[in-house]
């Protein structure tokens, strides 16, 4: 017996041990025929060069520009005490969240801040700031896994850096600093760029995919848990090299866009092209600049792209919205009554997968065609404060400012859950609840209970910040299709001929939507049907697309 038992012990202790210049871009890249294999072929295409331009897009009218709020000082840095103290402040873009829930490490393991160190990489440069560069083989892991469900951005890969159509592109980039994103950097370096990258959070990093990345070459400036001082002293690193000069950005938010723009006017200038993927970004900044007339550059809104916002926005919220809410609160979701506010794509995605889940789902929305659309999908349009006191969840899904005000949150009953999966963290109002008068019980990481005088509790997530990827994680198949986005729109930006993009905010050609599109249709196995030249005179369309005209309002159902 006592031989079994030792025997099982060891065996137990064993396994735990082994635990064309000036050519178009978009005809090069996106011109396909699909074969009746399914599989695509890069084909010639007698298109002229006009149909692949992006089109303007039509923008909002504001009544004044404004970058940020009074109290943002850009010019001052911090004392290394103030970096070691997270930021509270919830009026930036830049503190929502897009963290890794996949970590090896756990930020509060050294309190040291990664400013404070000196570390080199094995190549022995140092042009980085990471946690730990000694984590650099976990990334690694943790890329390659990406790279198996990210197969039409290593499919892109493979068919362009033969042909380098980046090389000499200086990029610039602030966004999440992912598994899934390092794919994609390691892409556009594979097609000539170089890259410095930032993270557009402070939560949104995976510090072992950061050293990854510095470990070969690429210069990371971000980690997980920076302090606001640290993110946008992270930026400025990033932009401020002695001897480079950033031609291209890459931006998830609008603040490296915006950094750049206010500090270094005449770099600026020198830009070629900015690709933007958040409404945030596109609407609070973008079309701002634009509208003012200060926008010196082409920008392009991937944002608005079908590939973006129906995908990603839609499809990625509908399954990590559950995600996020089980791992940090264990609700049962049948009979809940649950708000979402916002019937966007991201509100869409969320209500859908509640309904499914036996909730009880309001919508408030301020958009008619949106709340008809909520209202034939079988959901009561309220007002919030209809609703409030009798809620169990809030989601917030607008990109908005103060849609969950404290007057709000003072009458919402006892247990009630409150978060946020629009892009921007100013939905909630968080600052409010910061008062003496209030506790805040931390009870798991991200979770806080926030307990008032006579002992009611609402559970915030993440801070206000966004929910997903604060808390859980999102698909990687969603990921390749937003990326690949990406890849295409700062190729078809950097490879324009001269006076094809003025400086406007333009859309992705429809042509390079249908192209991302399609390079991911062989991951189900799908078997495009070809038109007949006579079909294809009949409907006066190219064989090879664009099939739908750059006005079409692809619906989705939920």
């Amino acid at each position: 017996m006592s031989d079994t038992l030792g025997d099982g012990k060891l065996e137990l202790k064993q396994a735990s041990k082994e635990v064309k210049e000036s050519e178009n871009v978009a005809e090069k890249y996106s011109a396909m025929t699909v074969s009746k294999n399914s599989e695509i072929v890069m084909g010639d295409l007698s298109m002229s060069s006009a149909a692949f331009s992006a089109v303007p897009t039509h923008k909002p009218v504001k009544k004044q520009i404004q970058f940020v709020e009074d109290k943002q000082e850009f010019s001052r840095f911090p004392t290394k005490a103030g970096r070691r103290s997270l930021s509270r402040s919830i009026s930036q873009s830049s503190t929502d969240s897009y963290s890794s829930a996949a970590s090896y490490t756990d930020s509060s393991d050294d309190e040291t801040s990664p400013r404070d160190k000196i570390q080199v990489n094995s190549k022995g440069t140092n042009d980085f700031c990471v946690k730990n560069i000694k984590h650099a083989e976990f990334g690694r892991r943790e890329i390659e896994i990406a790279e198996q469900d990210m197969s039409a951005l290593i499919s892109l890969r493979k068919r362009a850096q033969g042909e380098k159509p980046l090389a000499g592109a200086k990029i610039v980039g602030c966004t999440h600093i992912t598994a899934q994103t390092a794919v994609l950097i390691e892409t556009l370096v594979a097609l000539g760029a170089q890259c410095r990258w930032t993270a557009c959070n402070i939560y949104s990093t995976q510090n072992e995919v950061a050293a990854a990345l510095s470990e070969i070459g690429v210069a990371v400036f971000a980690w997980k848990g920076e302090s606001e001082d640290d993110f946008w002293w992270c930026i400025n690193k990033c932009i401020n090299m002695e001897g480079w000069q950033p031609n291209m950005i890459l931006d998830d938010g609008g603040d490296l866009t915006h950094w750049v723009y206010k500090k270094y006017p005449n770099g600026f200038k020198k830009i070629r092209g900015i690709v933007e993927e958040s409404v945030t970004g596109v609407h609070r900044w973008l079309y701002q600049l634009s509208k003012a007339g200060k926008l010196c550059v082409p920008a392009m809104n991937v944002n608005d792209s079908v590939t973006k916002q129906k995908f990603d926005n839609l499809y990625c919220c509908r399954e990590s919205i559950l995600d996020g809410l089980k791992r940090t609160t264990d609700v049962m979701f049948g009979g809940k009554q649950v708000v979402v506010c916002g019937y966007g794509e991201v509100g869409k995605g969320c209500t859908a997968a509640l309904k499914a889940m036996g909730s009880i789902v309001y919508v408030t929305e301020i958009d008619p065609i949106c709340s008809l659309q909520a209202c034939m999908d079988g959901f009561r349009v309220v007002k919030l404060n209809e609703v409030i006191r009798q809620v169990d969840i809030i989601i917030t899904c607008t990109g908005n400012k103060n849609v969950v005000t404290r007057d709000q949150l003072d009458r919402m009953k006892n247990g009630s859950i409150v978060c946020n999966m629009g892009h921007s963290n100013t939905e909630i109002d968080v600052a409010s609840l910061r008062t003496p008068e209030l506790t805040w019980e931390r009870v798991r990481s991200q979770v806080d209970h926030v307990i008032w005088p006579d002992g009611k509790r609402v559970i915030l997530l993440a801070e206000g910040r966004l929910l997903n990827l604060s808390c859980s994680t999102v698909p990687t198949f969603v990921l390749s299709i937003t990326a690949t986005t990406q890849a295409l729109a700062l190729i078809e930006l950097y490879n324009a001929p001269e006076g094809r993009y003025k400086q406007d905010v333009y859309l992705l050609p429809k042509k390079m939507d249908e192209y991302v599109a399609s390079l991911h249709l062989p991951t189900f196995d799908a078997h495009l049907t070809e038109l007949s030249d006579e079909q294809a005179k009949y409907l006066g369309l190219n064989k090879n697309g664009p099939f739908k005209p750059n006005y079409y309002r692809y619906t989705f159902p939920c």
